[in-house]
């Protein structure tokens, strides 16, 4: 089972880094510059949250296996960015597979530290949307978990389901399969519908 999750868990990343290669094609940024958006915007959350949590050494510090994998998706995405972009909805298929991924694991991570359950919720959520913001503000675009789309909220909902259902006694790959299926539906049905918050006028 943990096996699966680490390979998950590269999966994602390499997902989330090609997302920020891509960005910073889109505005002519250099093959260093892509590197560095690509590296925030896969590891950036997990890196907060470990920092937050005093966790050492930072997950991506003590495993190099994941700066390879942002080093490949940057090669990747300049090798076959055609048909990456071609691929934007496989993409955000995968990326919503990432980010319930990086909540549920962000969650219990910062339950092994014996935090609140509401601190705990909250760790998830940086895990899984936090790089994306610090992209977004790199690039001078308003982050997307401050729009209107449901995005965090639904790494909110899957933390919480996640914490319900370690009150029960069911085995370990349900207890984090369940929410991450579950952040995957709402993310998917908010987009397919056009969901989104009530916005600040």
């Amino acid at each position: 089972m943990w096996e699966l999750i680490y390979i998950l868990n590269l999966v994602g990343t390499v997902v989330f880094a090609i997302s920020g290669a891509l960005t910073a094609s889109d505005y002519e940024m250099d093959g260093f510059g892509a590197v560095v958006i690509a590296f925030i915007t896969a590891l950036g959350g997990g890196t907060i949250r470990d920092l937050l949590l005093d966790s050492h050494p930072v997950g991506w510090m003590g495993d190099t296996n994941y700066l390879y994998a942002v080093l490949l998706a940057v090669l990747l995405s300049y090798l076959f960015k055609r048909w990456i972009v071609s691929l934007r909805r496989t993409m955000f298929l995968f990326d919503t597979i990432g980010i319930g991924l990086f909540a549920v694991l962000g969650t219990q991570k910062a339950l092994g530290f014996e935090m609140s359950y509401s601190i705990a919720m909250m760790m998830g959520v940086v895990s899984a949307v936090f790089g994306g913001v610090i992209r977004d503000i790199l690039v001078g675009r308003v982050p997307l978990i401050f729009r209107k789309e449901i995005y965090a909220t639904a790494c909110l909902a899957g933390a919480a389901l996640y914490l319900i259902l370690i009150q029960f006694s069911l085995p370990d790959y349900l207890t984090l399969i369940i929410p991450i299926v579950c952040i995957m539906i709402i993310r998917l049905l908010a987009v397919k519908y056009e969901w989104s918050l009530p916005g600040i006028k």
